[in-house]
């Protein structure tokens, strides 16, 4: 029996399954996000603040949204992470999601507006937000000899392999490298399909340092009409003897 006939054969135990396998959930997306911020989110003034903050300031509306931020805040609980390094400041949304969870934040950001909006909506938590490029930033961050429970890279895709590159050289052993956005990059660069292209996911395939996977999502966004099929990459860095 092949799997088009297995699937069959289980619509057929169940009607139900119908429910599931149409693609016209797709669809629904937006209604079962809404669905899930209203159970899963709690009020939290420092988040709300900083995007009307961001918003006030011309930012542009591309902060990770609140789902995903609730994700890198609870991931940062469940491993006990104390130090995190982040790729990308924009107004500090996911800043202030790392830092409320408990870790001291080292944040980078390439643009000096972004920075001072950023350094406003976070005044008070344990976050350091730097001014440069990440080229520029992270090997001196290696040579400092800094090592961190969590590095997160939500930037500009351009660079994004030399970017995992330092990523992997900054985790601890067992850290964490989380590359967000990479489904939708892959997309726009026509890199979706079953060619044998280099792209972010054979680089990070290759790489014998980290074991890692594709987690794929449908995003909702306000800026966007329709749900978008994205997803991020989610690693983590090998100790010597693995």
């Amino acid at each position: 029996m092949d799997s088009q006939e297995q699937l069959r054969a289980l619509v057929e135990q169940d009607k139900g399954m119908l429910r599931i396998i149409d693609f016209d959930n797709f669809r629904s997306a937006p209604q079962l996000d809404a669905q899930a911020q209203s159970a899963l989110l709690r009020p939290n003034a420092r988040l709300a603040a900083a995007l009307c903050e961001s918003s006030a300031q011309g930012l542009p509306p591309i902060s990770v949204l609140p789902l995903a931020g609730q994700y890198l805040s609870v991931l940062t609980r469940v491993m006990g992470a104390k130090e995190v390094l982040e790729v990308g400041t924009l107004g500090g949304y996911s800043s202030i999601c790392f830092a409320q969870a408990g870790a001291r934040v080292t944040s980078i950001e390439i643009d000096a507006k972004h920075r001072d909006v950023a350094l406003q909506n976070v005044a008070g938590l344990d976050v350091e937000v730097l001014l440069g490029s990440s080229t520029e930033i992270l090997p001196r961050l290696v040579e400092e000899g800094r090592r961190f429970d969590i590095v997160f890279v939500d930037a500009d895709m351009v660079g994004l392999g030399e970017q995992f590159d330092w990523a992997v050289k900054l985790t601890r052993p067992n850290g964490c490298i989380f590359l967000d956005d990479v489904v939708a990059s892959m997309f726009k660069d026509g890199q979706v399909g079953e060619g044998g292209e280099e792209n972010i996911l054979t680089r990070v395939g290759k790489d014998k340092r980290v074991q890692a996977t594709l987690v794929p999502i449908v995003a909702c966004h306000a800026m966007v009409p329709r749900p978008i099929f994205n997803g991020f990459i989610f690693g983590t860095v090998l100790a010597d003897d693995a």
